[in-house]
């Protein structure tokens, strides 16, 4: 059973949530409007502002679906309404982030500059070493600041290179004099 899956996910004022018949939940709010199609082994049952969900079998793969529809339907409300923000801190000397147009122009200490182009549905600010990346969507969002952290991701010595705004880097100690 899903301790996930059983609660009932409210709607908030200004969002509406319809369900087709081909088992495409659709979100509307105030800041965006996002789709995504669901199996039917999870009955999704719209009952004025709230939002419950029934497995129409009991098995592994059916329970497991559960909990997991429950979240992306909460994480979809909650992105049409307020939004999603990851924020990416770049430490390093001579390393810089610039936001032109639809793409983020790195210099990462690398003999070229690095071009990233910014998804559809993402927004990207920078200013003095902090990385804003914001949507509606939470996979998307996420899904880029990741790409963006991969590509200088933080060292253990003296920390350069991308990381979360709430991330703790480990540091190691350096080579000992003798």
């Amino acid at each position: 059973m899903s301790r996930v899956g059983k609660r009932t996910i409210e709607i908030p004022a200004k969002t509406e949530v319809t369900l087709a018949s081909d088992g495409v939940l659709t979100v509307k709010g105030p800041k965006a409007e996002l789709k995504r199609a669901f199996k039917t082994v999870i009955a999704i049952n719209i009952n004025g502002n709230e939002i419950t969900l029934v497995p129409q079998k009991k098995d592994i793969a059916t329970s497991a679906l559960w909990g997991t529809y429950s979240s992306h339907i909460s994480n979809m409300i909650k992105g049409v309404t307020e939004g999603y923000t990851e924020k990416l801190i770049l430490e390093g000397i001579g390393y810089k982030a610039d936001v032109v147009g639809s793409t983020i122009n790195l210099a990462l200490g690398f003999s070229h500059p690095v071009k990233v182009e910014i998804p559809a549905g993402v927004a990207a600010t920078s200013e003095k070493g902090i990385v804003t990346i914001t949507g509606a969507d939470k996979e998307k969002v996420t899904q880029f600041a990741s790409q963006i952290r991969a590509l200088k991701k933080p060292e253990p010595y003296k920390g350069k290179g991308f990381r979360y705004e709430k991330e703790v880097i480990k540091r190691k100690q350096g080579k000992k004099a003798a």
